[in-house]
């Protein structure tokens, strides 16, 4: 065993010593922010501090929620320094065609526009930034392109946009519009502008952009074929190690009786049901903001017919979206945590149940807080730097204020000590369950600890740096800690049914976590390839995000592994349906997080598909298809425990089973995929910018498959809202069998 805890430290050091090293990288190499932009002539065209305050104003009015930059953000409005980027080129290359020709540049000969388009690219990616005095001077024709694509963004957030879903008075002062325009320019010129001594942009060439020659970089193409040949000899390994061990999944000798029956719920676990409540109630809430979100793509600011986005816009339903699914996924971790803790350790602890109801009180604080906090920073209602603290940072996934972070941050750190008490007790018994329990306590510590990388940034933090910590969050704490806690959460559970061996488990536990950690971990940079980071990022991003998909590829062993256990005795039938969400865990591991995960992930892929609809094909399938099919199974597991004595009404189990995975596979090969695919084509050959534009989202092709989206949608909220009613249920006893009454004899005995 000592093998595989010396390689499992081993790559957890040298993973975070990686990197930490590229972090360094960004900080000292990150996009320079001006103080002042002006023109050759004199003429100041950005104000001295408007770009970070420009910053402020995108987050607060939703940032990443209402759009992209840099790719990162919404899909309805256009990624808008894409968008800016694109106009400015047309305007400037109007401007100079009706000078020189007395003709629009669309209408000139290829030889004067092949004239233009040089000294275009010319003027764009030539580098005018002093840094001795921090100001950016530019051509004084960019000066009017700046305040052309002004007077276009305040009309589309003052008066607003319906094929963007941006409501009127979205922008109300004028004063903070040229602010978020200021922020946008600069986002766009990181995009446009060659690194100092380099001929790459600081983004690495993105977005595609003929005007100006962005396109793919050497190292883009050159790291894709070294992710691939990673992604081939790392699936090789495994598969040869794989095949070289005996598979002994199943204990030598299984019970002939549950070893759950004589189960007595503690006081804590009792306290715990209500947790599983409140992921039902939210999992439907976000369901519901799931639907109203998707039918902003198709009719503005109309939910059928219904003019609602004046009082809840598009940005309020995404971001509820979004952080809805982070909540309940959690809630549904954390509970299973509480739940499984008291368990180990055969006793209950002093304080136990006090516990629990506090967690469960700052939980409903924090949701519901954030939730209205971030209504009031969208709608303006927040004054000064309240819109960081207690309304909406803008920031896809962590968009709930400082306040409330910091609350939840809190609230983890109690969760750790509930559940680690009973752990260190039950560790301190040894025997053979030391091992896995040990892997529980640091997948535990490391679930409550590394939330932290959320506070690593203030609301002035240069973007490149806030999107390095934002994928600490989301990436490491998300897709990484939690799929190790979960992987020792399922071989706990299976072992305490006596169904598999603890040397096994224990051993399995170990390994499997370190292979996937390998990549995970510096995997990570892979979302930063073209976030104003440089470019061993992207070398190191691609080769370790393919080692990701490695472990992936033998998933299907694990699935049928579970399988077996859910057949292995008569009595493992009542835990058949929350077993069968583990074994659509491992289904949806391998399509999304590995199939639609790596056709993303390698750069010149992303290059093109990045915050297409390719992306939320993975995000559905990868964040709810695993993690979330994993909190349910926990949730129904636990509450299997609970009612272990009872009778189930399967059936509706076995319904929304089936209905959630056929309605999230149809959501996504109807309507989300297509979609994603014609735009790829649309980046490809026309632009990034048209593959992100109105014009393309709304064209009659794409408008068919958007609404193809309403049938899969349709079957999965059914599913889900059955499974909801079956929780509640429980409760009532409304999803419970009625036992029969003894049957009388003719004498009435």
């Amino acid at each position: 065993m000592k093998k595989y805890w010396w390689s499992f430290w081993g790559v957890i050091i040298l993973s975070f010593a990686v990197l930490g090293w590229a972090g360094v990288r960004i900080y000292q190499q990150k996009p320079p922010i001006p103080e002042v932009v002006k023109a050759s002539d004199g003429t100041i065209i950005v104000p001295e501090g408007d770009i970070k305050i420009g910053q402020e104003v995108w987050q607060a009015m939703g940032g990443m929620e209402i759009g992209s930059i840099w790719g990162h953000g919404s899909y309805v409005a256009p990624d808008w320094s894409a968008d800016w980027l694109h106009r400015e080129c047309v305007f400037i290359l109007d401007v100079w065609a009706m000078a020189d020709y007395q003709s629009s540049y669309d209408k000139l000969p290829n030889e004067q526009q092949a004239m233009l388009h040089a000294r275009l690219t010319k003027l764009m990616r030539t580098n005018t930034y002093d840094p001795a005095s921090n100001t950016l001077t530019l051509d004084p024709i960019r000066g009017k392109s700046f305040a052309a694509n002004l007077s276009h963004y305040t009309a589309v957030f003052m008066q607003g946009d319906t094929r963007y879903s941006i409501p009127q008075g979205t922008v109300t002062d004028p004063t903070k519009m040229r602010q978020l325009a200021a922020f946008i320019f600069w986002a766009s010129w990181a995009a446009s502008t060659n690194r100092p001594g380099e001929d790459i942009t600081y983004t690495s060439n993105w977005p595609h952009e003929d005007l100006i020659d962005n396109r793919p970089t050497s190292d883009a193409i050159i790291w894709t074929g070294f992710s691939i040949i990673m992604l081939l000899a790392g699936i090789g390994l495994l598969v040869w190690y794989n095949a070289s061990r005996k598979r002994e999944p199943v204990a030598e000798q299984l019970p002939t009786e549950d070893p759950l029956f004589a189960f007595q719920p503690t006081p804590s676990q009792k306290a715990v049901v209500k947790y599983f409540w409140v992921v039902s109630g939210l999992f439907l809430l976000q369901m519901i903001m799931g639907v109203i979100s998707a039918h902003f793509g198709v009719e503005g600011n109309k939910f059928y017919g219904i003019s609602i986005a004046q009082f809840l816009p598009y940005v309020i339903t995404r971001t509820w979206h979004t952080q809805l699914g982070i909540f309940w996924i959690a809630t549904a971790w954390l509970a299973a945590g509480l739940y499984i803790g008291p368990a180990v350790s055969g006793k209950e602890p002093k304080g136990q149940k006090l516990g629990v109801n506090v967690l469960f009180g700052a939980l409903l604080v924090v949701v519901l807080g954030s939730m209205i906090g971030e209504w009031l920073s969208v709608k303006g209602k927040l004054s000064g730097a309240t819109w960081f603290y207690f309304g909406h940072q803008g920031l896809e996934y962590v968009d709930l204020g400082r306040i409330w972070q910091i609350g939840l941050s809190i609230g983890l750190l109690l969760w750790l000590y509930l559940v680690g008490r009973c752990i260190v007790a039950a560790i301190k018994q040894g025997g053979q369950q030391k091992t896995l329990l040990s892997m529980f306590l640091i997948a535990a510590a490391a679930i409550a600890g590394f939330y932290f990388a959320g506070l690593m940034w203030g609301k002035n933090t240069h973007l490149s740096i806030v999107e390095y910590w934002r994928w600490w969050v989301v990436h490491l704490w998300v897709e990484g800690f939690f799929e190790v806690f979960a992987t020792v959460v399922i071989a706990f559970l299976f072992a305490r049914l006596q169904l598999i061996r603890l040397s096994t488990a224990s051993s399995a536990v170990v390994f499997s976590t370190t292979i996937f950690l390998t990549g995970g971990i510096i995997g990570t940079l892979h979302h930063l390839y073209f976030a104003g980071t440089p470019t061993m990022v992207m070398a190191l991003g691609a080769v370790f995000s393919a080692l990701e998909v490695v472990p992936l590829t033998i998933i299907g062993f694990e699935a049928w592994d579970n399988i077996r256990l859910a057949r292995s005795t008569p009595w493992m039938a009542k835990y058949k349906w929350p077993i069968y969400f583990f074994v659509s865990v491992s289904f949806w591991n391998m399509v999304g997080a590995g199939l639609f995960g790596f056709m993303i992930n390698p750069p010149i892929a992303l290059y093109y598909m990045q915050g297409l609809n390719t992306t939320p094909v993975h995000a559905h399938t990868a964040l709810f298809g695993v993690y979330g099919m994993l909190g349910l199974g926990l949730m129904l597991f636990c509450l299997r425990v609970l009612y272990v004595r009872q009778e189930w009404k399967d059936g509706i189990i076995k319904f929304s089973f089936w209905t959630i995975n056929i309605g999230l596979m149809l959501m996504v090969l109807l309507s989300l995929l297509p979609v994603g695919f014609l735009q790829t084509w649309a980046s490809v050959k026309t632009g990034y910018w048209y593959a992100r534009s109105s014009d393309f989202l709304y064209s009659p092709t794409v408008a068919i498959f958007k609404w193809l989206r309403a049938p899969g949608d349709t079957i999965f909220a059914v599913g889900g809202l059955v499974l909801v009613l079956f929780v509640f249920g429980l409760a009532t006893g409304h999803s419970l069998k009625r036992k029969r009454s003894p049957t009388k004899d003719s004498t009435g005995k």
